[in-house]
């Protein structure tokens, strides 16, 4: 088998070079710890999922480690840090299990920093890196799941309420329906009297879920296994009725997948789903967004007429359930990085560069 030499001496077969190279060019967060890339006219070495300018392919070495890489004198990128990511990632886990176990308002991440022998600075970066959201909002979120396992386990409101640390109904109503997609009395009763038909089909992004009523689309989920998915979907619902869908809508089938492959929408999907008025309006100012384009959460808020929301455009796009649909991975941080979408970055990014590339 034919090999390529790295500066070490160590040889890397050219088949895993390859598959280093994809996973560069689709900045895989998973590749991350595998791997390093190292550019030799810049003398920087980067993670695989650093959002800077890919380089030339030519300029590129790739090291199994950060210490090879900085054996041979190149230094760590400012940008994406990969020389602390398997720090970062004990760091979060740490701080994700005192989150997880917290039940007030704010997030003292003061506390939670000194607490873990670092500061708030390094820990902020070390979520972002690893999770792609802010302290604050993975607390919010480990919130919002402990008031809908409790909503489900039959406990009622106002103890799930008080028990998950919720200041006032109108503050569980506020923070909660951006992730319930209904108010909490909807949600309780788990989807009951809704007929959720759903088909499982192959995509260039892996398995896709598209579930959905008589009146439209209700799901669109992407992932690795068809049992995870409709696990998801059963979670999500769990007192609907839930079975394979009638061959009467596989043209939207066929639609989602065709626009998953980059191509041009052919059809106007409807649309079944339960909202609050503010999710309603993100959801349509993201499908205004053109194909081949993007705009910052910053953007999309001002473009309400609400420029303070920005974390709550941020919210209402992370619980998007018609992904492809209504196109929230077309939206991105103010410096042009990829974060938050919940069917991991290296889709996110390969929808918009298949998106570009159909455009161009």
């Amino acid at each position: 088998m034919s090999t390529l030499q790295t500066n070490t001496g160590q040889a890397v077969t050219a088949q895993a070079a390859a598959r280093y190279w994809q996973a560069t060019l689709a900045r895989d967060s998973r590749a991350d710890g595998t791997f390093v890339l190292a550019v030799r006219s810049t003398h920087i070495y980067c993670r695989p999922s650093c959002p800077a300018r890919r380089p030339l392919r030519r300029n590129v070495v790739f090291y199994r480690t950060k210490e090879e890489a900085e054996k041979q004198g190149y230094r760590a990128c400012l940008r994406c840090r990969p020389n602390e990511v398997s720090g970062a990632v004990v760091l979060v886990q740490r701080a994700a299990r005192q989150l997880a176990k917290s039940t007030e308002e704010g997030v003292r991440l003061a506390e939670i920093a000194r607490s873990l022998g670092t500061t708030q600075a390094a820990l902020r970066r070390a979520f972002v890196q690893v999770t792609g959201l802010a302290p604050r909002q993975l607390a919010e979120a480990l919130r919002v799941k402990r008031f809908k396992a409790m909503l489900r386990a039959g406990r009622s409101i106002t103890d799930a309420l008080y028990e998950t640390g919720y200041g006032s109904s109108s503050r569980v109503y506020e923070r909660s329906n951006a992730q319930l997609g209904m108010t909490p009395a909807t949600y309780r009763k788990g989807g009951k009297g809704m007929k959720i038909g759903y088909t499982i089909a192959k995509s260039p992004l892996g398995r896709v879920l598209i579930g959905a009523t008589e009146r439209g689309v209700s799901a669109v989920y992407l992932g690795e296994t068809e049992s995870a998915l409709l696990a998801e979907l059963r979670e999500e619902y769990p007192r609907a009725e839930i079975a394979p869908a009638a061959d009467s809508f596989q043209r939207w089938v066929r639609e989602i997948v065709q626009r998953i492959d980059g191509k041009q929408p052919r059809l106007e999907l409807p649309l079944d789903l339960q909202a609050t008025a503010f999710q309603r309006r993100v959801w349509q100012e993201l499908q205004r967004i053109p194909r081949g384009r993007t705009r910052t959460y910053s953007q999309v808020a001002r473009s309400l007429g609400q420029p303070k929301a920005v974390r709550a455009v941020a919210r209402a796009c992370a619980t998007n359930p018609v992904s492809i649909v209504v196109p929230c991975h077309r939206v991105i941080r103010e410096d042009g990085a990829l974060a938050g979408y919940r069917w991991g970055l290296s889709r996110k990014e390969r929808l918009l560069a298949q998106e570009r590339a159909a455009v161009e």
